[in-house]
């Protein structure tokens, strides 16, 4: 697929402007003080806690970070070059739909990277001083990043809807933390439609990740979900292609 001119240009315009910038040091603050304030709660502890439950607490911190920032970087990918009617221009180019959509998901998805990877120094400090095991930390970075993605490609697709960035943000905010929050409430339910709910959370696909462990049914849903809302991306960006030739 030839989306590495959409690729670099979406990168480009990410740190031409001061977007990347301000939500890597808004991501990077929070999660810096919000680990700080672990590791104290942890050391004040003590025992084994701190290598065990210090990377559940710290990766619970980071997925609130990244549901708040997440819209913060997809909000503009197609709101914006609808609001100045580049894409219009976009879609003249020898690029086929897909190709678009990839080039402005691989970009987003290359800054949500680099978020996580900055991140890595609070482990690394921390083995200067104590025995670490990495393998929780792994699996927890594993599941953040599946879970940034599945961010990501939800926010893709509201952007494809409207014009408007803020509105954009907002919706896909919602869009998140509905799917965070959705079988939170189960006492109000009966327990067929909590049990279907379950399968749908968030939550509950993350929490493994955060404890350190690996269940290939909590990889599938992510990925499945990310690919479900990059295809109706894709339907978005289809319509708006028809009914231009209508």
């Amino acid at each position: 697929m030839n989306f590495f001119p959409i690729f670099k240009k979406e990168i480009r315009s990410y740190f031409t402007s001061l977007i990347a910038y301000m939500v890597l040091m808004v991501f990077l603050i929070i999660s810096g003080y919000l680990y700080y304030s672990d590791l104290a709660r942890f050391l004040v502890w003590g025992g084994d806690s701190l290598t065990e439950g210090l990377w559940q607490f710290l990766f619970h911190d980071i997925r609130m970070i990244l549901l708040l920032t997440i819209p913060l970087l997809t909000m503009r990918l197609f709101s914006e070059e609808k609001k100045l009617g580049t894409i219009e221009l976009l879609v003249t180019y020898p690029f086929r739909d897909i190709e678009i959509l990839a080039g402005k998901y691989l970009a987003c998805l290359s800054v949500l990277i680099l978020m996580l990877f900055l991140t890595l120094l609070y482990p690394l400090v921390l083995a200067l001083f104590q025995t670490v095991n990495p393998e929780p930390i792994i699996t927890g970075y594993l599941g953040l990043f599946l879970l940034g993605a599945a961010f990501i490609s939800c926010g893709i697709f509201v952007s494809s809807l409207t014009e408007n960035q803020i509105v954009a943000a907002l919706v896909s905010s919602g869009f998140i933390l509905f799917f965070w929050l959705i079988d939170w409430n189960e006492s109000a339910m009966s327990p067929q439609l909590a049990q279907i709910l379950h399968h749908i959370s968030f939550y509950e696909h993350f929490y493994n990740f955060a404890r350190g462990v690996i269940d290939t049914k909590d990889i599938v849903f992510f990925i499945i979900f990310s690919f479900f809302f990059l295809f109706l991306t894709l339907r978005s960006l289809a319509s708006r292609r028809w009914r231009g030739l209508r």
